[in-house]
């Protein structure tokens, strides 16, 4: 069954950058849910139980990171839509503080 609705359940524990997003998604008219703690986001997507279009998971969270947090969503309701956010800078091979740079192989 597909969820036609525009309800949002946000998790970050970084209660800025949850409020940042949660302020721009309600302004593209979308309904948010907001969570600092990812056991009390469970609890309500328990309560709410396929009522979210979608979930947006911070990926390091302390007491269960955003990960281990889909896995118990995906138990509760198998067909939400999950887009994962970070906030840290992944370095890839050949990148420094500066950019990417040439790599001779």
């Amino acid at each position: 069954m597909k969820n036609d609705n525009n309800k949002i359940l946000l998790v970050d524990n970084e209660a800025d950058i949850a409020l940042a997003f949660k302020i721009g998604l309600e302004d593209s008219g979308f309904t948010v849910d907001a969570f600092n703690d990812p056991l009390s986001a469970l609890e309500s997507f328990k309560e709410e139980k396929k009522s979210y279009a979608l979930a947006l998971l911070d990926v390091n969270m302390p007491k269960m990171n955003g990960f281990e947090l889909y896995n118990e969503i995906r138990k509760l309701d198998d067909k939400v839509n999950v887009c994962f956010v970070t906030a840290f800078d992944i370095q890839r091979e050949g990148e420094d503080d500066l950019g990417p740079r040439h790599v001779e192989r």
